[in-house]
């Protein structure tokens, strides 16, 4: 049976669905699939949904029975390898949960972030200090400094993302909340965030939206969630929820068809980007 792993790659999602639909195109069932692998029907479900790593015999088998041409075998091949790679993400294997390493790795293949939170800045925007405030007060704390250190070092190794030559466009409504919430009675920490967004509220693939109180309830106030849209037409559209000890990856099209149009809904009611530098300037000025 193949091993399993903690969590897929971004690769390795995109590479089992294609070849579930190469199966499909081949007129194959699971169980067909199997019997060429000789192996349970299971081990290629697991392997079509990236449950387990792929392993390179196996998808050449498995392609030269769904009538792939060997030039594409071999490219395929490559990319399997290119996938199995392990991610930089993975040096923090002691502090990163495993429901938490597939958003890593979708967040850094991403092309468009859409998210909304209603708690904190979100993760790719906080300042060292404050990321530190904010985990030291919740269940990571608990774990001790040394814990807060590593996932501290993790959330800043991520915001990289946004400095890289073509950086995805990162789309946040965040909830008057977040601002008026205080993560520590050093108010330079605060201070130093909103400096922070203010510099990211700037650039030009960074749109910042505020959820004003005075427009009321709006559909998306039940959870923090994230919208992934990716480059790659095989990869669809997959929304990002979390709950105190774990998290759900949702990409069924009418589940995420729901959440875009809570986004939407959101994005039309709250402020927009050039009266958000404002709230910011005016939150930043009272600190």
């Amino acid at each position: 049976m193949s091993d399993r792993r903690p969590a897929p790659t971004v690769g390795q999602v995109v590479l089992g669905k294609r070849l579930q639909e190469l199966r499909e195109a081949a007129g194959l069932s699971r169980e067909a699939a199997a019997k060429v692998l000789r192996v349970a029907p299971a081990t290629v479900r697991r392997m079509e949904t990236a449950e387990v790593a792929l392993k390179i015999p196996y998808v050449q088998l498995l392609l030269h029975a769904y009538g792939v041409p060997e030039d594409e075998v071999t490219a395929f091949v490559d990319l399997t390898e290119e996938a199995n790679r392990p991610g930089w993400w993975q040096r923090y294997h002691d502090v990163l949960p495993d429901w938490f390493s597939l958003y890593v790795s979708l967040e850094g293949a991403a092309r468009i972030i859409r998210s909304y939170e209603p708690h904190f800045v979100p993760g790719l925007l906080q300042t060292e200090d404050y990321a530190r405030a904010v985990m030291e007060t919740g269940t990571i704390g608990t774990s001790g400094p040394d814990t807060v250190d590593r996932h501290v070092a993790l959330r800043m190794e991520r915001q990289r993302l946004l400095e890289r030559e073509g950086p995805p466009h990162l789309w946040v409504v965040m909830d008057e909340t977040v601002l008026r919430r205080p993560v520590s009675s050093d108010g330079r920490v605060m201070r130093e965030q909103l400096d922070k967004l203010l510099d990211f509220a700037g650039r030009e693939r960074v749109t910042l939206q505020v959820a004003e109180f005075a427009t009321g309830p709006h559909p998306g106030t039940y959870a923090p969630f994230t919208l992934f849209r990716f480059a790659e037409p095989e990869l669809p559209d997959m929304v990002f929820t979390e709950y105190l000890t774990g998290a759900l990856y949702l990409d069924s099209r009418d589940e995420v068809s729901t959440h875009l149009e809570v986004l939407d809904h959101m994005t039309a009611l709250a402020a927009s980007a050039s009266r958000t530098q404002k709230i910011l300037r005016e939150y930043r000025e009272r600190c």
